[in-house]
């Protein structure tokens, strides 16, 4: 028998256990041994009920990752599973942990369930682009009928004990303990009280309520809404629908035929890089995983706006005191406002309660001195745009911070080696970068100078993952990774609008590609009067950008979705987009004053154009090392910018599209416009030649 899962007996109960750490995956060993622990517990006499439970910290918490892409060995899960279930014996899983995916199909094939109240249970395989393949479609419906099996599978988030007790996935949920005795004492309790044996195939109360429910039309009509260019989500609807409308082993069938499907989709690709890329920004080359880290109790932020608020929630989230600098008392009353503001809106949503509000916000102390940020060991400044600015503030925190502390600036463009010559202490400078909303968006851009200490870069990681943040280290330049790229595409949007396209056309391009939002939607949202800043910063430091239209919008104070008018105009309490004819005949204006005579702009041309240009400028990243590898690219994009994530990222695109079809294009349009942007990448270039792609670096 594997040593991974062992069988014994203990009084008249035959337990299965698994113990393959850290999370007890599903591996090919795992799956032979419990099929040979099922076996032996079939022939063991004296074994009047079997015991599932894992050792560790969890029960199976999904599919082993280290065999994805692999051909699958025999056994595989929906026999193991299917063997359970039919088992002669009545089967008792016992939850701690989490039960994920292929964990909760394996405690789905027992005949009961007990979890300790800490568990949580989900099928997630759809943020992956797949179905739970293993029988979960069919059998979680038959315990917690159509409305909710859809809920979970379409959105593959997880439910507590407590959650799952209610729906009917688990029989009982006991308050602490030791797993093993909790299930050996509910295995006990199935005898003691001739409980008999349960197959949820068997069950049929759920599926004949619900056979014709309007469930089914209402989640694929909330789908169209939410994830309109999914795959996934819409094949798990008609896996559920499946149970309801087919016998169970036609429903088996039906489920196994729609997860093939999905397995050839180019989504399940694209869902699967980011999945894996995410945990690999963690690790940044280069850097020791034993770098020591430095202690982050205490935190100082320079600015209450909506950054410095917003950073302020993420620490005080996780229980870490804040002390929040503005330079005027109504300033710091309106940022604490705004903050309380947000959180009452969570509580009342459900997603905290009253007592939390009040805790978080008591753990966000403000001041208006500097002198209070004497004992903290982290600052960060969030205050906007300006150098100038900036390095005073550093000049002051660099008299005013203990040695150790950690100076940290949420600058998006400027240079952090210039901000780190205004302190004695350049080593414990860093960039973190935050992303609007702050206390929503997951990415952390975090920046290292030349001189930042590896304590600190290994400090600012960890730091993300214990606020709930998706970490990147990049390299320094103007824009750093993400908004570099950015600035290119904007640029070519702003200059695709003078060439005769509409701004509505352009970011209906994007957002067909899979964007939540357009450029220049996007603009608005962030307010013009940032771009016009950082354009302006750049004029001051001698660079030749030229004065455009969405100067004159800034100059207006047309500044976006917070003057109600932008780009586009906005209604009172809306967020949509609406065309403006004043902008129309501004952008008319411009045309003529610079003698551009309009043309038609097709669909494909702003595509390749905005992200082309994107694509090389990615390229010219990882040439430089500011990007060590392309899976950073695609993750600051996917968590920073909304590229949809079933593309799996912009250079994991590129490579989908084909590097040599980008250069080609490249290079003509290099060859039409002479601009800097379109010079051909030489990395590009390079892999174009040697047949080779991003994700081969």
């Amino acid at each position: 028998m594997s040593q991974v899962v062992t069988y014994e007996r203990q009084g008249q109960v035959g337990v299965i256990s698994v113990n393959y750490p850290p999370v007890n995956a599903l591996s090919h060993a795992v799956r032979s041994g419990l099929q040979d622990a099922l076996k032996k517990g079939e022939s063991d006499n004296d074994a009047r009920v079997l015991l599932l439970v894992c050792e560790g910290r969890t029960f199976v918490a999904g599919a082993d990752i280290r065999e994805f892409g692999k051909p699958m060995q025999e056994p595989g899960l929906p026999d193991v599973i299917g063997k359970f279930e039919s088992s002669t014996k009545t089967i008792v899983a016992a939850i701690h942990g989490t039960a994920l995916g292929g964990g909760l199909e394996l405690a789905l094939g027992c005949d009961y369930r007990v979890a300790l109240n800490s568990a949580k249970v989900g099928l997630p395989e759809v943020k992956l682009g797949l179905l739970p393949g293993a029988g979960g479609t069919q059998r979680l419906p038959r315990l917690t009928g159509a409305a909710k099996a859809l809920e979970m599978i379409t959105t593959g988030d997880f439910v507590d004990a407590v959650q799952a007790r209610e729906y009917g996935i688990v029989d009982a949920v006991e308050n602490g303990g030791d797993v093993k005795a909790v299930g050996l004492a509910y295995a006990e309790k199935v005898l003691g009280e001739s409980k008999p044996k349960r197959p949820v195939r068997s069950l049929t109360d759920k599926v004949e309520a619900d056979k014709n429910s309007s469930a089914f039309d209402e989640a694929r009509a909330a789908l169209r809404k939410r994830s309109p260019n999914l795959f996934a989500p819409f094949k798990c609807v008609d896996a559920v629908e499946a149970a309801f409308k087919l016998p169970f082993d036609e429903g088996m069938q039906r489920e196994r035929e729609l997860f093939m499907a999905c397995m050839e989709s180019p989504q399940r690709g694209g869902l699967v890089h980011a999945f894996f890329a995410e945990r690999e920004v963690s690790k940044v080359p280069g850097l020791d995983k034993n770098t020591p880290v430095r202690d982050v109790n205490k935190v100082g932020i320079i600015g209450a706006g909506t950054m410095g608020g917003g950073i302020a929630m993420n620490f005080a989230n996780v229980g870490i005191p804040v002390r929040l600098l503005e330079v005027k008392q109504e300033a710091i009353d309106r940022g604490l406002a705004v903050i309380r503001r947000n959180y009452e809106n969570s509580a009342k949503k459900g997603r905290i309660t009253t007592a939390q509000v009040e805790e978080r916000m008591a753990l966000i102390q403000p001041t208006l001195s500097y002198d209070d940020f004497a004992d903290v060991d982290l600052v960060i400044e969030a205050v906007f745009e300006d150098m100038g600015i900036k390095k005073q503030i550093f000049g002051t925190l660099d008299k005013v911070c203990k040695p150790g502390a950690i100076l940290a600036s949420n600058t998006s463009t400027l240079d952090i080696d210039e901000i780190a010559e205004s302190t004695s202490r350049p080593q414990d400078v860093v960039g973190m970068h935050f992303f609007s909303p702050a206390n929503v968006m997951k990415l952390l851009e975090n920046v290292r100078g030349a001189k930042t200490a590896d304590d600190v870069k290994a400090t600012v990681m960890t730091l993300a993952k214990r606020i709930k943040k998706v970490g990147v280290m990049v390299g320094n330049c103007h824009g750093f990774v993400g908004n570099r790229m950015l600035h290119q595409r904007g640029a070519e949007a702003v200059s695709l609008v003078n060439e005769g396209a509409s701004p509505q056309q352009v970011d209906k391009v994007l957002t067909d590609l899979g964007y939540p939002m357009g450029q220049f939607a996007m603009s608005d949202l962030a307010g013009l009067d940032v771009g016009y800043r950082i354009r302006q910063e750049r004029r001051k430091a001698g660079e030749n950008i030229p004065e455009s239209w969405t100067d004159k919008l800034a100059e207006q104070n047309r500044l976006g979705q917070k003057t109600q008018a932008g780009i586009y105009r906005y209604e009172e309490g809306s967020r949509k987009p609406i065309p403006d004819p004043e902008v129309d005949a501004l952008i008319a204006q411009y045309r003529q004053e610079q003698g551009i005579e309009s043309r038609a702009i097709s669909d494909q041309e702003i595509l390749e154009r905005c992200m082309y240009v994107m694509i090389n400028e990615g390229a010219k990243i990882l040439e430089e090392g500011i990007a060590t590898r392309s899976l950073e690219i695609d993750v600051i994009w996917i968590y920073g910018y909304g590229f949809p994530a079933y593309r799996g990222g912009p250079m994991f695109w590129a490579d989908q599209v084909g590097l040599g079809e980008i250069l080609a294009r490249v290079k003509e349009f290099h060859k039409k416009t002479g601009g800097k942007q379109w010079e051909p990448s030489a990395l590009l270039e390079r892999l174009v030649a040697e047949g080779k792609k991003f994700g081969d670096l």
